[in-house]
């Protein structure tokens, strides 16, 4: 169970967005901006990797009230650009021994195997913001400090850094609020040649400030720069003053300048006196990052990170861009029949994320009528089962998997009983039907009040899978995920057994008898069910645990409901069969 507090104001948004979709038609989407819905999530830097992209944010806590409260970052990956997955905090500001606090805006960057996160935080000892960088050997984490103290103490505003790597290899660190000052990297990326350059702070390259004087901007630049390379042309976009902000850009012929004010892309709007910007070109397309106040207690302590694509004006100018509820189409859709973790979202409604006691994270915090929404779901031909690794401490409830809208088609239900804790996990298996075809796919929870369960991962069974092997073979496939599971069926892609033993067990879509071991229509994985009951397992939970041997009622009644799916799936595919000939 998550320990955070849910601000009330979410759930009644939740219950909006879910009367809303009754009407909704099925091909159009509930709102994707903010794409993170679990926590307020400032200041996007988005970062491409090979397929996916990773999204670091900063995360304005709950309780922050008259200034920000922010004590660590937080990375999110997507590869549609709709369904982003939550990998929790890679960096707090307590990671860096010499900082007192102030996990404010950083971005990360790829070199040489390892990946750099240049972050402001407030030093111990110079009592004011510096910059410091950490480094890793995964995108998301986690983050250790890699030079013991701060990378940047230049006293420019050291705050909002942007690292970049231009074509020949050099690489550059920029920054600074109320000016701008940048540094050229070393190859390390953890020091840097020569001094701190400071930009000259000119109308020409940023534009004449109008409106109130404060004494310390005398341009349209306020802070977050990112740098951005298009077609040989340097873009240093930014946010741009008096507050409250909105973002500009500058451009030059050279990564140091001199640059040239272009305008603004982005308005002063979304309820936050802020806004922070960053640029990527993802598998095509070209999309505009940015943050609002627009969940429900939302504001300028309270923003979130949204999303638009974009292009390019044919003189290499930006557009306008404003801020929309709706984000940017999907690129691809997401595969059912391979694990996905529970906290990979495009909306939901009341739920929250947590560390996972078989490591990364899970959904938790659930309750009657809360939902996950995950866009573009490509079913196929069909789905013919269902499982989810869910823990409850409660008497749980029930996962409800319904298509395009929280109340769309119910194409099936599983039952999660309580399992004696938060994190003690087991594997629910429920049979499905009319699942095909690209669909938005919504698990809605149902129960009782309070606490209901909550949920690590899910994958669904593809109709045309082979039929499971009642005498406990298993498949020899490669399949990526569930394993067979306590009490769970053989899998379509798994080496396991049918029937797994288990103390902690699986419910599925049979019977169930003696010691708890319950039919399943289970998803295999890459590692089968050893002799002494344990499995393998790829992605997701770090390992699953079992022990004791199920019962001889309870490996009749997994044989019977096995028996019942591999007899479903020869149906459909003798009807498909006839109505081909019919055809």
């Amino acid at each position: 169970m998550a320990t955070n507090t849910i601000p009330f104001q979410r759930k009644l948004f939740g219950a909006a967005l879910l009367l809303c979709g009754a009407t909704a038609l099925p091909s159009v989407s509930l709102a994707d901006n903010p794409v993170v819905q679990t926590n307020y999530t400032a200041d996007p830097a988005p970062m491409v990797h090979g397929d996916t992209v990773y999204l670091y944010t900063g995360h304005d806590e709950d309780s922050a009230t008259d200034w920000f409260g922010m004590n660590e970052w937080r990375v999110y990956s997507s590869k549609d650009m709709v369904n982003w997955t939550d990998h929790g905090s890679p960096l707090k500001f307590s990671d860096f021994s010499w900082a007192k606090g102030d996990a404010w805006a950083g971005q990360a960057i790829h070199r040489n195997g390892k990946f750099y996160y240049y972050v402001p935080v407030t030093s111990r000892s110079l009592n004011r913001m510096t910059i410091g960088v950490a480094v890793s050997d995964s995108p998301t984490g986690p983050f250790k400090d890699a030079v013991g103290r701060p990378l940047i103490t230049a006293d420019c505003g050291d705050i909002d850094p942007t690292p970049f790597i231009d074509d020949d290899g050099q690489a550059y660190l920029y920054w600074g609020n109320p000016s701008v000052c940048y540094v050229k990297l070393n190859e390390d990326m953890i020091s840097y040649q020569g001094d701190v350059v400071r930009v000259p702070m000119t109308a020409e390259s940023f534009g004449q400030r109008t409106g109130k004087d404060d004494g310390r901007h005398k341009t349209k630049y306020e802070e977050g720069p990112w740098l951005y390379k298009r077609d040989g042309l340097y873009y240093l976009v930014y946010a741009g003053g008096p507050i409250s902000e909105y973002i500009a850009y500058s451009t030059s012929s050279k990564p140091t300048g001199p640059w040239t004010y272009r305008g603004v892309i982005m308005p002063t709007e979304g309820s936050s006196f802020t806004n922070h910007a960053g640029v990527i070109d993802f598998k095509g397309s070209s999309y505009f990052f940015y943050h609002n106040g627009a969940l429900p207690g939302g504001g300028g302590y309270h923003r979130s990170a949204a999303v638009e694509r974009f292009t390019f004006n044919a003189d290499g100018t930006f557009p306008t861009i404003k801020m929309s509820k709706e984000g940017p189409p999907g690129v691809g859709n997401l595969n059912p029949y391979v694990m996905t973790e529970a906290e990979t979202i495009a909306w939901e409604s009341g739920v929250e994320t947590e560390v996972c006691g078989e490591g990364g994270m899970n959904v938790g915090s659930i309750e009657n009528g809360d939902y996950i929404k995950v866009k573009g779901v490509d079913f196929g031909t069909g789905a013919v089962s269902f499982d989810a690794r869910v823990a409850s401490a409660n008497a749980g409830g029930s996962i409800e998997l319904r298509l395009d809208s929280a109340t769309g088609t119910l194409v099936g239900t599983c039952m999660v009983e309580g399992t004696g804790g938060w994190q003690t996990w087991v594997t629910t298996s429920c049979a499905v039907d009319g699942a095909t075809g690209i669909h938005d796919l919504y698990l809605k929870f149902t129960g009782g009040s309070g606490f209901l369960f909550n949920v690590n991962w899910w994958k669904f069974t593809p109709l045309d899978a082979p039929d499971p092997d009642p005498t406990g073979a298993g498949g020899a496939g490669a399949g990526g995920a569930p394993d067979v599971g306590e009490g769970g069926a053989a899998g379509s892609g798994g080496a396991g057994g049918g029937v797994s033993s288990g103390s902690a067990a699986t419910t599925g879509s049979g019977a169930t008898a003696g010691s708890g071991a319950t039919a399943g229509s289970g998803t295999g994985g890459a590692g089968g069910a050893t002799a002494g009951g344990a499995s393998g397992d790829e992605g997701g939970c770090a390992f699953r645990v079992q022990s004791g041997p199920s019962s001889p009622a309870g490996a009749l009644a997994a044989l019977i409901a096995l028996g019942a799916v591999a007899a479903r799936r020869r149906r459909a595919r003798e009807a498909g069969r006839s109505g081909a000939a019919a055809n």
